[in-house]
């Protein structure tokens, strides 16, 4: 067990710069203070992480998301976090002298491990703030990013400015997947939690032709092992990130034990007629057919136990209803059982605090309209 009497503050690399200025220690120390004295919402923030970083303390206390359950404070250690920059830096082959861009909140453990990696890589990281649009603003080119699939929405048309780009934070529509391809900058959807301090394996978006067909597994990074539990969930072993097994509601196929197929959260599983049916794989189908955001759920049914629904983000609207109703009845890769009995829409789904859609409270706003 790591005590905070065997911790030393962490060495900041020769060569980590900040928005074009090198630092060590000290120098990562006086930026700080100069971004919470002076700086906008989103400087004073990394200010903030900078300082914990900095502190006698072994570890940082940072907070979920909320997206699969109640936001919550964990602690993580700061050797951890070092070992976890170390394994992006061979994954994905971004080392010292990379030039990076940081466009996510310093709030999250996405916006610190950007700052992380950069401070025990030794990367050149410059700052901008972090909207749906990061690279609007954006006149050179980078070796690495890391954005939400609404920022990559949003950034199409100025990828060419980065060389490798990792999405996290939510799955990546199909349909924007299908706008990716053929473009040059190497795009890999991760996955991961802040549990196991970002990413823990990631699969390329847009590959080559060649490697198109292993391209849907995720892999693993090094010194990770997975397996699973007897519900077909994702248990991940990786002791230099978390002292303890992670066992996830992550259903899988698990090709290898460094590759595997996700499925869907264990605790979206519809039974509906005794059929399993997971939502995430559905969805995957549809989302060519739908223009707005949507999920699929399940609701009581005295026939059923469950009915499979699907919610839309959108005013209600008859025609569009009808058309969808007309268009998932000759979708081939939906089968009979993966078919929606009923659709409803919502002006506006709830969300927590970063963005993510709260599935079980928005489905609340739907049966409270139906009692």
């Amino acid at each position: 067990m790591q005590t905070e009497e065997l911790f030393s503050t962490p060495k900041i690399h020769e060569n980590f710069s900040i928005n074009k200025q090198y630092l060590d220690n000290s120098g990562v120390q006086r930026i700080a203070y100069n971004f919470i004295k002076e700086g906008e919402f989103y400087e004073q923030e990394v200010g903030n992480f900078l300082l914990d970083w900095l502190n006698e303390k072994d570890h940082i206390v940072v907070q979920t998301s909320g997206s699969t359950g109640k936001p919550k404070k964990i602690k993580i250690y700061k050797q951890h976090m070092v070992n976890s920059a170390l394994a992006t830096g061979s994954f994905f082959k971004v080392q010292e002298g990379t030039t990076a861009l940081l466009c996510l909140p310093a709030t999250y453990i996405a916006g610190k491990m950007m700052l992380v990696r950069a401070m025990v890589l030794g990367w050149k990281i410059d700052l901008v703030p972090p909207k749906t649009n990061p690279l609007d603003t954006v006149y050179k080119q980078y070796d690495f990013c890391a954005m939400v699939p609404l920022q990559l929405d949003n950034s199409i048309n100025r990828l060419h400015l980065i060389k490798k780009l990792i999405v996290g934070g939510g799955t990546v529509p199909e349909n924007l997947k299908e706008l990716l391809q053929g473009i040059k900058t190497k795009i890999f959807e991760t996955y991961g939690m802040t549990e196991t301090i970002t990413h823990i394996a990631a699969r390329r978006i847009n590959p080559k032709k060649k490697d198109k067909k292993d391209a849907k597994y995720f892999k693993a990074l090094p010194n990770i092992t997975l397996a699973k539990d007897d519900r077909n969930c994702l248990v991940i072993k990786a002791p230099q990130l978390n002292e303890e097994t992670i066992i996830t509601n992550d259903v899988v196929e698990l090709k290898t034990y460094k590759k595997f197929l996700w499925k869907g959260r264990y605790d979206n599983v519809i039974n509906s007629g005794g059929i399993k049916l997971y939502p995430e794989e559905i969805e995957t189908k549809l989302q060519l057919l739908i223009g707005h955001r949507f999920f699929i759920s399940g609701i009581p049914d005295d026939q059923l136990g469950e009915k499979l629904v699907l919610v839309i983000e959108r005013d209600y609207d008859k025609g569009v209803k009808e058309t969808l109703e007309d268009a998932m009845q000759h979708l081939e890769i939906l089968t009979r059982y993966e078919t929606p009995k009923e659709i409803f829409f919502l002006s506006q789904f709830i969300e927590t605090d970063n963005g993510k859609v709260q599935r079980s409270k928005t489905l609340e706003v739907i049966t409270h309209k139906l009692s």
